[in-house]
């Protein structure tokens, strides 16, 4: 397997910093914005824009978890016991705009998965989807409404985030098996 670097953590963090703006922008004024990141590097990512955002807004932008495990359709093709962590949400989804944050959008399985989440813990005003990279190769009709880097990825090739608070280090990485 080969690894190629697509972004290192300076310009992960200038894509971050972008999304942040665009985040910004688009809710400077909505005070029930919020951030739910989905496990597991959505969670640092969503961390890290919630910062950003309380700098630009002058207002604090609550940060929430969000597991999926047990909501994915694909859940009996893995192998093994699944780890489910707690979904931990620190205040009300009523009325509120929530930015749902990953890393990458593949297929659109793991949105769907999170909507169905968030769903069971409240229903908010409405809910927009920010992720570093979409690769491609979507199966449901989901996109991202804030975006970092787009990539059209090979079938044999894997997008991979890393982030320091989990891997040690920033970067977004393309692997080719084979």
């Amino acid at each position: 397997m080969t690894d190629a670097c697509l972004l290192d953590a300076e310009r992960m963090e200038s894509h971050l910093q972008r999304l942040c703006r665009e985040i910004a922008a688009a809710f400077g004024t909505d005070q029930s914005l919020a951030l739910l990141g989905i496990r597991s590097r959505g969670l640092p990512l969503a961390e890290r824009l919630a910062v950003k955002l309380g700098a630009i807004l002058g207002q604090e932008v609550p940060v929430g978890v969000l597991d999926i495990t047990l909501y994915r359709d694909d859940l009996s093709e893995g192998a093994g016991v699944p780890l489910v962590r707690p979904t931990e949400i620190p205040f009300s989804l009523k009325g509120r705009t929530v930015v749902l944050v990953d890393d990458v959008l593949f297929s659109g399985r793991t949105i769907r998965a999170a909507l169905d989440a968030l769903l069971d813990h409240g229903r908010p005003k409405r809910v927009w989807l920010a992720v570093l990279v979409d690769r491609g190769g979507r199966e449901l009709p989901i996109q991202a409404d804030f975006l970092g880097l787009k990539l059209d990825v090979a079938d044999n090739q894997r997008v991979s985030v890393k982030v320091r608070e989990i891997d040690g280090t920033d970067g977004v990485f393309l692997e080719t098996r084979g």
